[in-house]
């Protein structure tokens, strides 16, 4: 697949032939995609003409599904800046370090979550920080009226200061007032800095290039083929933009089509949800096992309109049978299931639409390669298990500024190793049939057991620790932490409140086990396997395992 336009020319391509078209929706109020030109060029006049930064230079955006994010992505690229996607979730330590590694010299950050920010920044080499309030991109009365409710009224927005603080709407009206001049980049520059726990748990940014995310835009649109109609999908994202799997759908294929997006701000409050789609005659959803369950389990979700539903995109994590059974009868639609990771922009498979296999993640998107190997390396044959590898367009340039990790990842003829133990059909057909690392999946989201580990450990009653996935019904696992106290006035609440201050919700234990020592190997590595081999013999095997 040969690729020679950037994301730039994709982007203007589409507001230029769709400018009338609506692009992006929130909170009652759409953006067309002539507006998300013009707003876009708005802020790159402002990070062009009145801050340091230069075309290389990288900004972090932490940001929910709101109308501000692609205004403030596209806005970015134009500049020429690498964009360092930040989870709004993030707690101090995990948000120092992402500033700190990507080498950020600007931070975009809501106000509803701009204190944790507040606490670092001193400590980083961030030189400006722009906050946005939630509804800054609406109309004044609806603005005023959101931004207030969100503040005063709901006690949204907790306390924090920047000394190098500039407000979102202020720095837009100036770079109203400037032009600006759109940056162009190759297919080989950077784009994105996606950040994932990789082989390990420290979190490293995959360098994402033009051409990894505007092959991989291709790919989908090809393996959606004639279900991704020109200027007439209305899609509901629900998903985080700052997750690479919602981004490459909604802000590269989607967008690239003149599609329309509902942003959902807080899929986490199912009732909302449901409230806003209530009248919507949407075609295509993105979601995952859970939000999937979580819709169905609310009475009113029946009721919604699935007339003109005709695609439903399942990823993040192992999608369930009785899931897409139940989905199907209840909206008439099937679910498409694919696969992929931060590391691969991120498709590398996909369930055709009239060819659906439940248990597989579908065939390998057009211009991609996959096979599995041994311990060893040695390909394999069809139906046999090993570690799944991936060669395509769409395979990341490498960890940022981690060349040892690049070449433990990615060999010399353009193989990525994936730590995913599949097995290859004879149909072609992938079925993920283990995890070859001891990553835990909670509701879609990487948990990686070093970090849980390594952050437990410093509490000073804790002698040794270990973490795995167990089976929930809910979120597909659930992380269960095995401890050896150094005090025995240790109690499982103070470790569960621990982790908490250090880390985002869904990495922080549910369980907790004291026990007197912890299975090792000869060399004195923890057995994680042997523990979740327990777990298992107890609960059985983990939904999205």
């Amino acid at each position: 697949m040969d690729i020679e336009h950037s994301i730039l020319d994709v982007f203007s391509n589409a507001t230029a032939k769709y400018a009338d078209r609506p692009a992006f929706t929130c909170l009652g109020h759409t953006l067309t995609f002539g507006d998300i030109d013009r707003l876009s060029a708005n802020f790159a006049s402002y990070l062009q003409n009145k801050t340091s930064l230069k075309p290389g230079d990288r900004i972090a955006v932490q940001l929910p599904n709101v109308l501000q994010y692609p205004v403030i992505v596209f806005g970015a690229l134009r500049a020429g800046l690498i964009v360092v996607n930040t989870n709004p979730l993030y707690t101090p330590r995990e948000l120092k370090h992402q500033l700190n590694d990507s080498g950020a010299k600007a931070l975009v950050v809501l106000a509803n979550i701009a204190d944790v920010a507040s606490e670092v920044i001193p400590e980083t080499g961030v030189e400006q920080v722009i906050v946005s309030e939630i509804a800054d991109l609406h109309p004044p009365l609806k603005r005023i009226l959101i931004n207030s409710v969100a503040k005063y009224i709901k006690k949204m927005v907790p306390e924090f200061s920047f000394a190098n603080r500039v407000d979102f709407r202020d720095a837009m009206s100036v770079g109203a007032s400037q032009k600006h001049q759109d940056v162009q980049r190759t297919p080989d520059d950077l784009a994105v800095l996606q950040y994932t726990g990789g082989t390990t748990g420290v979190a490293k940014g995959a360098m994402l290039t033009n051409r990894n995310l505007v092959a991989n835009m291709e790919q989908v649109r090809e393996a959606l083929g004639d279900s991704m109609r020109e200027g007439e999908e209305f899609y509901i994202a629900p998903l985080p933009l700052y997750h690479i799997y919602a981004f490459t759908l909604h802000c590269m294929c989607l967008f690239s089509t003149g599609s329309h997006s509902l942003l959902i701000p807080n899929p986490r409050d199912i009732p909302g949800f449901v409230k806003t789609l209530k009248g919507k005659r949407f075609t295509g959803f993105c979601g995952l096992n859970t939000l999937f369950n979580g819709l169905m389990r609310c009475p009113e979700f029946a009721d919604l309109d699935f007339s003109k539903l005709h695609t439903t995109c399942s990823g993040g994590m192992a999608l369930t049978r009785a899931t897409a059974e139940k989905w199907e009868k209840m909206t008439g639609c099937v679910v498409t299931e694919g696969y992929g990771m931060t590391e691969t922009a991120p498709v590398v498979s996909f369930n055709p639409a009239d060819a659906v296999q439940l248990g597989t993640v579908g065939v390998a998107v057009p211009g991609t390669e996959v096979k599995v190997i041994d311990e060893n390396g040695n390909d394999l044959p069809n139906n046999t298990p090993g570690e799944l590898c991936v060669r395509g367009p769409q395979v990341m340039k490498g960890y940022w500024e981690r060349p040892e990790a690049t070449a433990d990842t990615i060999d010399s003829e353009g193989w990525l190793k994936t730590g995913d133990m599949a097995v290859i059909q004879d149909d072609g057909y992938i079925k993920i049939v283990d995890r070859k690392k001891d990553m835990i999946i909670v509701s879609g989201f990487n948990v990686y057991p070093n970090e849980i580990e390594d952050v437990v450990a410093a509490h000073p009653k804790v002698a040794e620790a270990a973490a795995v996935g167990i089976p929930d019904e809910r979120s597909g696992e659930t992380v269960k932490l095995f401890v050896v106290k150094a005090d025995d006035a240790l109690t499982a609440d103070e470790v569960i409140a621990y982790c908490r201050e250090n880390m985002t919700a869904y990495k922080v234990p549910k369980n907790i086990e004291f026990r007197d020592d912890l299975p090792k190997t000869n060399v004195g590595k923890i057995l994680r396997r042997e523990l979740r081999d327990e777990e298992i013999k107890k609960n059985g095997e983990p939904v999205s395992a």
